[in-house]
């Protein structure tokens, strides 16, 4: 496999927003039940980088199979060392290790930010995502249950964690993010 994992651009945006429209209408791991448009996509990745967060894609060929990004849990200041983290891939990429190659880089890239803890909402329960996230450090944090009705069953949401560098043994420091 000669996957690149790069930065996300706005040139990325056509194939970004391919992939996650199909996930909405054939997957569960996002509760959104229409695709949101190009401009919307265009917009979320926006936010998503200058709220400083990191955002990348898995390239192979010049196609691109995936993308992650990390992004604020919530928005209290408290929690600005918290980030919550997205993958998703195209149907092609999906149990070939694309999704480890971009986790693993979103986790070592919100460290060197100087994020102290990731989570994964896992809409749907998805076995395969839990499993994604097991094998990058995540540990079970809870579970939510009918949390959404998507494809005629309700959904279930797990929570996983992981530290991200000293994770909270240590103070961070203020001017980190």
């Amino acid at each position: 496999m000669s996957v690149t994992i790069r930065p996300a651009t706005a040139e990325d945006i056509n194939a970004i927003t391919e992939i996650y429209a199909e996930s909405v209408l054939n997957g569960v791991a996002s509760y959104e039940l229409e695709p949101p448009t190009r401009a919307e996509m265009t917009a979320r990745m926006e936010t998503i980088a200058a709220g400083g967060f990191p955002y990348f894609a898995a390239v192979e060929n010049d196609a691109l199979l995936g993308y992650a990004y990390a992004s604020a849990f919530r928005t209290r200041p408290a929690y600005r060392w918290l980030v919550e983290n997205s993958v998703y891939l195209a149907p092609q990429a999906r149990g070939r290790g694309v999704g480890k190659l971009l986790l693993l880089r979103l986790v070592e890239e919100c460290e060197a930010r100087g994020f102290r803890q990731m989570v994964a909402v896992i809409g749907g329960a998805s076995p395969a995502s839990m499993a994604l996230h097991r094998s990058c450090g995540f540990a079970d944090a809870g579970r939510l249950t009918g949390t959404g009705f998507k494809h005629g069953r309700w959904l279930d949401t797990v929570f996983m964690q992981r530290p991200l560098g000293a994770g909270n043994t240590t103070d961070p420091l203020p001017l980190s993010l």
